[in-house]
């Protein structure tokens, strides 16, 4: 651990996932303080689980990354906890097709994927880039 992210606090959307999981831990081991974010709390829980087992400080929020007030709400009680909001890492499920062959994918496949990626990655920022120009960072 090299302290990287020490004094730092990043929300994770998608956390209780393999890869955002993942990043939530790496996170933790540099230090930050990571509010862990999905829609399932379970495994939200497992990951906090891990991430405190190892020294590290981590809350879950039960949020769906495409719903508005929900990622503002998550956002203003991370700053309210008196943490600056540092980092926001969005990984959420896209609810992309998979193993169906290319040609018989509709055209409604794939913009569902990509607007909801699309979509989510706007909400989250956004929420982000507002507590950070309030924070002067």
């Amino acid at each position: 651990m090299s302290g990287l992210l020490e004094n730092k606090t990043a929300i994770i959307y998608g956390a209780g996932g393999a890869i955002g999981g993942g990043v939530a831990r790496a996170f933790a081991r540099e230090g930050a303080r990571v509010f862990l974010a999905g829609r399932t709390r379970e495994s939200l829980d497992t990951v906090a689980g891990e991430i405190k087992s190892g020294g590290g400080a981590a809350e879950v929020a039960v949020v769906d990354a495409l719903d508005e007030r929900a990622v503002d709400d998550l956002v203003r009680r991370a700053a309210s906890k008196g943490a600056s909001v540092d980092v926001s890492f969005n990984l959420i499920t896209r609810g992309d097709v998979q193993q169906i062959p290319l040609v018989d994918m509709t055209t409604a496949d794939l913009t569902r994927a990509v607007t909801a990626g699309l979509t989510s990655n706007f909400i989250t920022a956004r929420a982000a880039a507002r507590q950070m120009i309030k924070q002067g960072s």
